[in-house]
């Protein structure tokens, strides 16, 4: 017997001796104590869980049940990220005011508000109102499941053990006092943040600041509201455009058909925040003969959100789907806080919410409730939606009333293959704004956008929009409709577990094609030779321009599927091959451009005449990727998000868009554009100015900073069109980009050979931990700089044979 082979068998039986010993102290399920109705566990009982640490810190989690499980959960997420949980919890409990002031601003992980004062108004408007303790008291399947209350009560257990039981040593919190013990309410809470992060959590700025007028003839009295409707529906469209979210994400499923075992493939790229309280957070989680499943969670979310067992793998993207609408109210003339229904005035509900504030007085505010929802007064700063004496708006959220999202997660974790994953879709109902994209054993592929939206039909929307509504739903989705007549409620779907949205029968779906691939645009493109259509405006636009992300990736990944014998490794060389479609489509013809330009000279924005000459050759010898070492990509980079920002598209391209040729078009840089020269000219002065060199190899001045050491940093931008999407704030004095915003985050490739364990690379980009004093801050960062990966341990086996192998037995302590 090989000396190797020995060691690993002595090391699985010394694991096996120690997961024996702990599993057996683990109680029972039939001997925990009863937990309380706030999620507290009398004296006498005590939730327990087995934590396998793996390479990387990335626990395998095992209990007997879903509160163990879940407690095992709560626990090893404290013990890497306490820190910004709490913070998060503070969110959601309405205090931040009181612990960092109210003109401070939030980590943005639960909400697009502005500043504390207003999210504590929104939040604690949400606790006092009992909106989370009645989603909980909610009979499934429209609330949650006893399966996800007890995982949610055992996180809360587990979140709590580890406090109890460990010194912070994080600086971000060590000895705060706002470090407390949370309980099921509290987890549920913060479920509730992120389900409702595209509608009401999006518009809180506008429901915490609206105020009725003063009656007609008053100092405050203000006139009609008479939008403009082309600026109407640009804010929007941009409203509604998920390119301008800090979140998005890519996926690719590609069948049997196309890979070398004839099993699926899939590969999971989502583009999440590097920093706060919406990170992934990696796991396995197994409770024996119900639940094995690895992958990446939500922050605070005791389900794993995306991920893989051993028969089917999924991943989200963001979706294009526009998760609320507006109902316009005519307001009784005598009385702006009553509106009209069919003639009958109904009034609104005072909501009156009293925040504490660090350093002085408590700050009592109203908000302003209907049956539709809340009035508010802006979607943005784009959108405004004055309350007049005769009008005003109320924003209808369904996902307020969800609280399913994380029955949906477990429901796709215990799935068995495409159909099981379409099935689990449809039952549970619960992902708020997200696609499904999914690959199994057997082959299948599976693209779907089953998400919780407003059941607005075209019919409805054509026979009840307001002027406004007729403005901005063609545009972006975003419905406006009659709140004045009764006859524009928005109905029910028969297969839909609550009413006023659609059924899952409804959404665009795409089963067993040869790949599904999204990118963030709708799912018309999901497979370019198969497109999807017939589906409501509200789920997404069909035949208009793809972003320069789903183009590349549409002509990435159907040659891949046209080559065929693809293998996991083929996903992990999709991943970082860096392609810029920007360079490939324009780089060349800039440099010709650039050639052209008399005597080498351009003006730049300020007036001032630059000497571009040098710029012309860099841009020519690039090659059209971001990688770390890649010299022009900088240059590019800076040059062409100039140039797109200042110069619509209609004259940017000489082929404009064809429905028919939408992989290929628009194409064509034009030459004679005005604003090449200025771009070029800017650009130039721009990275001279900060000492950069025009051809310096990107990762020199794309970066991040870990224990004092730099790390380059290969992808690239939105406007490059990137699938290794990087989003940086560019710091000229700090050397360039010297941090990762966004971008991409839980990566996941994941097959199967007809063995009984999964083939599974994993990279958590930002690493496990947020307290820059653990080993797992910055290991995975590492790892993404050099572009290597994370052999996934998923059987009894690997897991068993790692060699950094640390048994825990954690409990609550009586």
């Amino acid at each position: 017997m090989h000396r190797r082979t020995r060691s690993a068998l002595r090391r699985v039986a010394l694991a096996g001796a120690l997961l024996l010993a702990a599993t057996a102290a683990v109680p029972p399920a039939h001997a925990q104590a009863r937990a309380a109705p706030d999620g507290r566990t009398p004296a006498g009982g005590g939730l327990s869980a087995v934590i396998r640490y793996t390479e990387n810190g990335i626990p395998h989690i095992l209990g007997r049940d879903y509160a163990q499980v879940g407690f095992g959960t709560g626990w090893a997420q404290a013990a890497d990220q306490v820190c910004v949980l709490a913070d998060g919890f503070v969110t959601v409990s309405g205090e931040r005011s009181r612990w960092f002031g109210q003109d401070a601003s939030t980590d943005g992980s639960l909400s697009s508000v502005t500043r504390n004062l207003s999210s504590d108004l929104y939040f604690r408007g949400v606790r006092e109102s009992g909106t989370v303790e009645g989603l909980l008291a909610a009979p499934a399947p429209a609330g949650p499941s006893k399966d996800l209350k007890e995982l949610m009560r055992g996180w809360a257990a587990g979140y709590n053990a580890w406090l109890a039981q460990n010194k912070v040593t994080d600086p971000a919190c060590k000895g705060a006092a706002w470090l407390r013990p949370v309980t099921t309410v509290d987890v549920a809470a913060r479920g509730f943040a992120i389900a409702v992060l595209g509608g009401q959590g999006r518009g809180i700025d506008g429901i915490t600041g609206a105020q009725p007028p003063a009656p007609a003839g008053g100092a405050r009295a203000t006139a009609p509201l008479e939008a403009d409707p082309a600026a109407a529906a640009q804010a929007a469209r941009e409203f509604s455009d998920t390119s301008r979210y800090d979140m998005g994400s890519n996926a690719v499923a590609f069948a049997g058909s196309t890979t070398a075992s004839g099993r699926g493939l899939l590969l999971g790229n989502p583009h999440y925040p590097w920093q706060g309280g919406r990170r992934f957070w990696q796991s396995q989680q197994t409770i024996p003969g119900e639940l094995n499943v690895s992958g990446g969670s939500l922050l605070g979310m005791p389900a794993i959100s995306i991920g893989f067992n051993e028969k089917v793998a999924w991943s989200h993207t963001v979706a294009t789907g526009t998760p609320v609408n507006l109902h316009e109210l005519a307001l009784d003339p005598a009385d702006p806080t009553a509106y009209l229904v069919d003639g009958v005035p109904q009034k609104m509900t005072r909501r009156t919410v009293t925040v504490p504030v660090a350093g002085g007085d408590p700050v009592t505010r109203t908000q302003w409730w209907t049956r539709y929802g809340p009035v508010v007064t802006n979607l943005g700063a784009g959108l405004p939606l004055p309350w007049t004496t005769r009008s005003a708006y109320a924003l209808n959220d369904p996902n307020a009333s969800n609280l399913r999202g994380s029955d949906t997660a477990l429901a796709l974790g215990k799935a068995r293959s495409v159909a099981g994953i379409q099935d689990a879709l449809a039952r549970t109902q619960g992902l708020p704004w997200v696609n499904t994209v999914a690959a199994d054993s057997a082959g299948g592929t599976l693209f779907t956008q089953t998400q919780v939206l407003p059941r607005i039909t075209d019919e409805l929307a054509a026979r009840c929009s307001t002027p406004l509504g007729r403005a901005v739903y063609p545009a972006s989705g975003l419905a406006v409709l009659d709140g004045a007549r009764g006859d524009c409620a928005l109905g029910s779907d028969a297969d839909a577990v609550q009413s006023g949205v659609f059924g899952p029968g409804k959404a665009p779906t795409l089963r067993d094609t040869p790949y599904a691939e999204n990118s963030n645009d709708s799912a018309w493109l999901a497979h370019a030779d198969r497109p999807l259509t017939g589906y409501e405006r509200v789920w997404g636009n069909v035949a208009t321009p793809r972003s320069l992300r789903t183009r590349g990736a549409v002509e990435d990944v159907s040659a891949m599927a046209a080559k065929g014998r693809l293998t996991v490794a083929d996903l992990q060389k999709l991943q970082f091959a860096n392609r810029a479609p920007a360079g490939d489509l324009a780089a060349a013809d800039a440099a010709r451009a650039c050639s052209a330009l008399p005597g080498g000279t351009a003006t730049a924005a300020d007036g001032s005449v630059v000497d571009v000459s040098a710029a012309c050759a860099v841009l020519a010898r690039w090659d059209r990727t971001t990688d770390a070492g890649s010299r022009g990509a900088l240059l590019f980079d800076r040059f062409w998000r100039r140039l797109t920002a200042s110069t619509p598209a209609a004259d940017l391209w000489l082929v404009p868009f064809s429905a028919a040729d939408p992989v290929r078009t628009p194409r064509t840089l034009n030459r004679e554009a005005q604003g090449i020269g200025r771009a070029l000219a800017d650009t130039v002065a721009e990275l001279r100015a900060a000492g950069i060199a025009l051809d310096a190899p990107l990762g020199e001045h794309q970066f991040v900073v870990r224990g004092g050491r730099k790390l380059p940093v290969g992808g690239g931008t939105e406007a490059l069109g990137v699938w290794n999407k990087v989003e940086a704030r560019w710091n000229a004095a700090a050397g360039g980009y010297p941090d990762v915003a966004n971008g991409s985050s839980h990566i996941q490739a994941v097959g199967w050979d007809g063995s009984s364990c999964p083939v599974a690379r994993t990279l958590l980009t930002y690493g496990q931990s947020s307290d820059p004093g653990s080993p797992y801050s910055a290991d995975q960062t590492r790892l993404f700089s050099e572009e290597r990966w994370v052999r996934a341990r998923f059987c009894e086996w690997d897991i068993l044979t790692s060699p950094q192998l640390k048994v825990v037995l954690v409990r609550e302590r009586r």
